[in-house]
């Protein structure tokens, strides 16, 4: 193959999505071409890093802070679920 074709598949070798033949043909390209070398170490350390991070965690606290911050600027949402309780205040009953 040529090695056009090789820059072309960097992306699949990245997110390990080739099969390990192809991939093997690939690394064999690049050992050649220092940038395509590069480019392909680049890309798959970043594609694993990426996908190693569990990603941000999106706690009851954060969506009680984003919907504030949607009501302090006006809109009009009605969520499905009913309020914490933990979130209302108590106020005693005079009688």
């Amino acid at each position: 193959m040529n090695n056009d074709l090789f820059k072309k598949l960097v992306d699949l070798y990245a997110g390990h999505e080739l099969p390990s033949e192809l991939e093997q043909e690939v690394e064999s390209a690049a050992a050649v071409d220092s940038t395509m070398l590069v480019e392909m170490t680049t890309m798959r350390n970043t594609v694993d890093t990426l996908q190693g991070d569990p990603g941000p965690e999106f706690t009851e606290e954060s969506y009680q802070r984003i919907l504030m911050k949607l009501y302090a600027r006006g809109a009009a949402i009605q969520p499905k679920a009913p309020s914490p309780a933990h979130l209302q205040y108590h106020l005693p009953i005079q009688g």
